[in-house]
């Protein structure tokens, strides 16, 4: 009994550390005040001056690119790491476990890590820094993440069902695109929207990468913005309104996801 009690108040104890923060982001991004923790009433001023054009140019700009990068860079990797999830599948499994392996390799390796090697790449290649090496570094590191993400989903899928429908006069890229990627999308879906959280969190990779032609990302305005003594105000609405998305995405996809089961159970 005792257990059981220590153990759900360290739990709950844990997501008190983990989501106050961004709880408290939340309660002072109804109020006027410009240095958090200063309460001065409830007010949407911030959300307000956020939508419309009341920050700086710069921030604008700042979300702007954020937003375009991690799409861009979420929509290839989803490709990129679904087919790639496929050929692995297909592997033997002794050349599954290395390639898996070597899959695994970016994910461990520390961004900063990451963000030095791209950079000396792009430099050896005479690849001037800017827009597009972030988007290719963003690509670089989030396909792997999403063939996590669909390889649990071909696992779980029937293998005969493509064989089937071969033999039934399916074409191989008729038979990937109504058998498999019908089985595989659950996974994709849950790839995009980790690579584009991913890509809109980075910083380490994006710093190295982003060059010195005035591309800002919102990580490195974040960054720019506490080097010199505070965060702009409308940070706080805005950080709420990717968390809220975000949150609403995921609660989205996992009721679709256990409605599926529920009707293949059934079936």
């Amino acid at each position: 009994m005792m257990a059981k009690v220590l153990g759900k108040a360290y739990l709950w104890a844990l997501l008190m550390m983990l989501y106050s923060p961004i709880l408290i982001i939340m309660i002072f991004s109804f109020t006027e005040a410009k240095v958090l923790g200063n309460w001065t009433g409830f007010s949407t001023k911030l959300y307000s001056s956020l939508f419309t054009g009341g920050v700086h140019r710069s921030l604008i700009s700042a979300i702007w690119n954020t937003f375009t990068i991690a799409m861009i860079a979420a929509t290839i990797s989803t490709l990129l790491g679904s087919i790639a999830a496929v050929g692995i599948y297909n592997l033997r499994a002794r050349t599954r476990q290395a390639v898996n392996f070597l899959n695994s390799v970016p994910i461990l390796n520390p961004d900063i890590i990451t963000g030095v090697s791209l950079f000396l790449l792009f430099v050896s290649l005479g690849i001037s820094q800017g827009y597009t090496t972030v988007v290719l570094a963003h690509i670089t590191f989030c396909t792997p993440y999403v063939v996590l993400s669909v390889l649990p989903r071909l696992r779980q899928m029937n293998p005969n069902i493509y064989e089937a429908a071969l033999d039934l006069g399916a074409t191989p890229f008729q038979a990937l695109r109504k058998v498999i990627v019908p089985e595989i999308r659950p996974g994709m879906i849950s790839g995009f929207i980790l690579a584009f959280t991913l890509s809109i969190d980075d910083f380490a990779v994006t710093i190295f990468t982003i060059g010195n032609e005035g591309l800002e990302t919102l990580s490195t305005y974040i960054y720019a913005d506490a080097r010199k003594g505070g965060l702009t105000p409308e940070l706080r609405p805005l950080s709420t309104i990717i968390f809220v998305t975000v949150l609403l995405l995921l609660i989205i996809i996992n009721i679709r996801s256990v409605r599926a089961n529920k009707k293949r159970q059934n079936a």
